[in-house]
């Protein structure tokens, strides 16, 4: 397994607390790949955060996709929080 020996730009060192189990699959994973532990969770981290904004472009694109614009509630919310607001 090849080491990264050193950083092309500035990255942040954390301690995260995983189940033992989780840590031996973790590092199974990372041996199979022929990775390190950190680099596994890296990519995974970044595979996880790339399919959640996917997701969410996705979705947008459906809410788009419904047509019209977007409609207010249609009432005076900030009028009427002001004028049932309790005297401090």
């Amino acid at each position: 397994m090849d080491g990264n020996t050193g950083y092309t730009e500035p990255v942040a060192k954390v301690m995260v607390s995983l189940p033992n189990d989780v840590l031996r699959a973790v590092d199974m994973e990372a041996s199979r790949r022929g990775t390190t532990r950190s680099g596994l969770l890296r990519e995974l981290a970044e595979s996880a955060m790339r399919s959640r904004s996917l997701k969410r472009a996705e979705r947008m694109a459906e809410i788009d996709s419904l047509g019209g614009h977007p409609k207010g509630h249609g009432g005076h919310v900030a009028e009427l929080v002001k004028t049932t607001r309790p005297e401090p």
